[in-house]
């Protein structure tokens, strides 16, 4: 059962049908799925394609990521499933988009994650103007979120997710929780259209603090909302202490968000490694010669 409490709507990040009956099971309800190429590989159907030496066809990968996400979308009906694109460095805005409006016929309730990149933006832009949702990914700084809104402007609310990984900040000795923390606040004044989903959620602490800071949305994995669960479903109040231990603190840019995107500093070494991985790992299943 949802705490009567919780404000906060819970994701699932993973590719396993079998967790997210499990998660469902040990919370009592579960708000949406996020998906990505890396976590797709992970899956175990993949896995043991992968480990009898088999590999996808570029045809049979796609329908075998749209079955998984029917799967997803039969199990949270009334929840969000995120669908990523594929992109690289070389992957255009008309690539995505072509994605995009194949992966939004899969499911009812679908959120297309798209790169915080150029090509990533100019194609939201384009889909929340069609009347689609998107989650924008692989933010790393407030920049990107400014541009983010701007580049989605008028969209609904709802329609607009924006994930910060704050995982990958910790990683090389960054705060990520401020950086939710200063989005949060710079969208204060906003609209509301963009809601932040904080991802790249590695501890029951990022967890705990992400709740008190009144994060819109949370995608956390398995495991970790396992233990929430096993916990007690803990949610704390916003006197929550936060310990970033020897994270360097990251300053609120206290950016505007009247700006056109294409005015806003979108570029972050992270967003670009993260596609690097994800694209990597999306081709490793597939047999390239086919």
């Amino acid at each position: 059962m949802r705490p009567e409490n919780l404000k906060t709507r819970i994701f699932l990040d993973g590719a396993d049908p079998e967790e997210t009956r499990q998660v469902l099971k040990a919370l009592g309800f579960l708000d949406g799925q996020t998906t990505n190429p890396s976590l797709i590989a992970k899956n175990p159907a993949a896995q043991a394609h992968k480990v009898a030496g088999n590999k996808f066809s570029g045809t049979a990968i796609y329908e075998f990521y749209k079955e998984l996400c029917q799967e997803l979308a039969a199990l949270l009906p009334q929840g969000s499933i995120s669908i990523e694109v594929y992109g690289d460095a070389k992957t255009t805005t008309e690539a995505m988009l072509t994605q995009a409006r194949q992966f939004d016929t899969w499911i009812k309730n679908a959120h297309i994650k798209l790169p915080t990149t150029a090509a990533g933006l100019e194609a939201a832009s384009v889909l929340v103007g069609e009347g689609r949702r998107v989650n924008m990914t692989l933010v790393f700084s407030q920049e990107q979120a400014a541009a983010v809104y701007a580049a989605t402007k008028g969209a609904r609310r709802g329609a607009v997710f924006l994930s910060p990984f704050i995982g990958r900040l910790d990683d090389r000795g960054e705060n990520g929780m401020d950086l939710i923390r200063h989005i949060l606040r710079m969208y204060q004044a906003s609209d509301g259209h963009v809601e932040v989903l904080t991802a790249s959620v590695r501890s029951m602490e990022h967890l705990l603090c992400a709740l008190s800071i009144g994060s819109d949305i949370i995608t956390a994995p398995y495991k970790l909302l396992m233990a929430w669960a096993e916990a007690g479903i803990p949610i704390p109040g916003p006197d929550y202490a936060y310990a970033p231990g020897n994270l360097a603190p990251i300053p609120d840019e206290g950016l505007p968000l009247d700006k056109p995107w294409q005015e806003y500093a979108i570029g972050h070494p992270l967003t670009d490694s993260g596609m690097v991985k994800f694209s990597e790992d999306w081709n490793g299943l597939i047999d390239m010669s086919s």
